[in-house]
């Protein structure tokens, strides 16, 4: 039983052996088939690897060869352009080098000129400086020669010809003088207007404002009362009416009117006049009153404007401007009647116009309507100058009357009528009294003027000129010099403006004087 288990165990390796050589047979066999075949497929792969290694190979070479064909194509272009640019540059070079050479030729060219030049001009001044030996000498002797010909000596000489060099002189001037004297008497009656003209207008005077209040006189204070009315209804009602402001202050026996026009002022000044005659004051009878007292106002106008155009023998002025001058009788230039003034300015003009030998009657046209703008100057805007140039214009003046009217107050007027009218203007207002001042007040004005002015030290007279409008100081040149003068003139032009009270602007002139004097016995 043992035996036959072993020999079955025996037998079962036997086989297992048996089993296990074939099998590792049949594995080597089949291994070396799959050697065999993947050998195949390496050397198939290799095969396609070499061929595809060349067919790339041939492809980069290819490649290469254009990169290289095109890079040698590019750098040739380049290289092209830069043989250009080097050429171009070389030209430019060249071309600098041969205007340097030329400048440098020329340089040296002028060097030589100069040299040579400087040599000629050497040359030159030894011959002028030898010239002028020979010439001294030859002087001295000719003049030698002719005082022994002449019999006279040098200074004698001299004398004999500065006398007949003095006397040629003489006579040309004569015959300058002669030619000046004729020509400047064909221009002299132009000139002679000219310079009168400017003199005259030198006499140009300040304006100030004009009044603008008029006052009314009471019988009694109670007349307040009754002007103001119940609530203040008869105030209103002539304020109303009229245009012009009442006030009504504790000023004793009188109300003031106030109010820029002043004809409107004139008709309320009438009116209330009349009502306080009268006594009635009510709304209706003021009403009543202010018309009547406006027509009557109106027709002294227009017979004030006929009368000066009658009074001053002019004729063809508009209507309205006869008019306009008629309404300057109520207004007033620094207390001066604007239409009394416009007619001494209108006689002055016709004056000084016929001295001149200039058209009279031109000028006094324009002296009587130099001032129309004042007229209506609260109204529009604008100088009275302008004014009245644009209503003369308006109303078919000429151009000279216009120009005259519109520069009567400029510094420099261009129309010699502008001169007139301008100096006419300042004279009719600087007399003394023109202006209703009192003559009392008016000398004491000048006396108080010299006053100030000989306070000063070193002043030695004082005199007021021009109607109080200058005041000129004559000083001790011993004790006030040059630069003292011009502070002595602004100390008396302060303290003047200080004490007085004055119309316009004060001119202060200081006058040193410095005298020699000796006597002949």
């Amino acid at each position: 039983m043992g035996m036959s288990v072993l020999l079955i165990v025996i037998a079962s390796i036997v086989f297992l052996a048996a089993g296990v050589g074939v099998g590792f047979i049949l594995r080597k066999k089949v291994v070396e088939g799959n050697m065999d075949a993947a050998k195949k497929a390496a050397e198939g792969v290799i095969e396609g690897a070499k061929k595809e290694a060349e067919s790339i190979k041939k492809d980069a070479s290819i490649q290469a060869r254009d990169k290289a064909y095109q890079s040698k194509l590019e750098f040739e272009k380049e290289a092209a352009e830069s043989r250009k640019e080097f050429q171009a540059l070389e030209k430019r070079i060249l071309a600098k080098e041969d205007a340097l050479d030329k400048k440098f030729d020329a340089l040296e060219r002028k060097e030589t000129d100069s040299v040579k030049r400087e040599r000629g001009l050497l040359q030159k001044e030894k011959t002028i400086e030898e010239t002028e030996k020979n010439l001294s000498i030859l002087a001295a002797d000719a003049r030698r020669k002719l005082e022994e010909v002449s019999g006279l000596s040098s200074g004698e000489a001299k004398k004999i010809l500065i006398e007949t060099v003095e006397q040629d002189a003489r006579l040309d001037a004569a015959r300058a003088l002669k030619k000046i004297e004729e020509e400047t008497r064909a221009e002299a009656e132009k000139k002679a207007k000219e310079i009168i003209s400017l003199a005259i207008q030198r006499y140009a005077g300040d304006y100030v404002s004009e009044k603008t209040v008029s006052v009314v006189s009471l019988p009694n204070d109670e007349m307040k009362g009754r002007i103001i009315g119940r609530e203040g209804r008869n105030i209103r009602a002539i304020e109303a009416i009229t245009g012009i402001d009442i006030i009504i202050d504790d000023t004793p026996g009188a109300v003031i009117l106030s109010g820029h026009n002043p004809v409107r002022r004139e008709i309320a000044k009438l009116a209330l006049e009349r009502l306080i005659s009268d006594g009635r004051i009510h709304p209706a009878r003021i009403e009543e009153i202010v018309q009547k007292v406006e027509g009557e106002v109106d027709k002294s106008i227009q017979e004030a404007g006929e009368r000066a155009v009658f009074d001053t023998g002019l004729h063809g002025i508009h209507p309205e401007l006869q008019k306009l001058i008629g309404r300057l009788k109520f207004r007033t230039s620094y207390a001066q009647n604007v239409y009394t003034h416009s007619l001494e300015v209108a006689f002055i003009c016709g004056i000084m116009a016929s001295e001149l030998k200039l058209a009279v009657k031109t000028a006094r046209r324009a002296g009587l309507l130099h001032d129309i703008g004042k007229a209506v100057d609260h109204e529009v805007e604008g100088s009275h100058a302008a004014i009245g140039a644009d209503l003369a214009k308006k109303y078919g003046e000429g151009p000279n009357i216009v120009a005259a009217i519109g520069q009567h107050h400029d510094d420099r007027p261009e129309s010699i009528y502008g001169i007139l009218v301008q100096a006419a203007d300042s004279l009719s207002a600087a007399r003394p009294g023109a202006r209703r001042e009192m003559y009392e007040t008016y000398t004491k004005r000048l006396e108080d003027l010299e006053k100030i002015a000989k306070e000063f030290k070193g002043v030695d007279k004082a005199y007021a000129l021009q109607a109080g409008r200058e005041i000129r100081v004559i000083v001790e040149s011993g004790a006030v010099d040059d630069n003292l003068a011009v502070a002595l003139s602004r100390d008396i032009a302060k303290k003047i403006e200080k004490e007085l009270s004055y119309p316009g602007q004060v001119k202060v002139t200081v006058i040193r004087e410095t005298r020699a004097v000796d006597y002949a016995r």
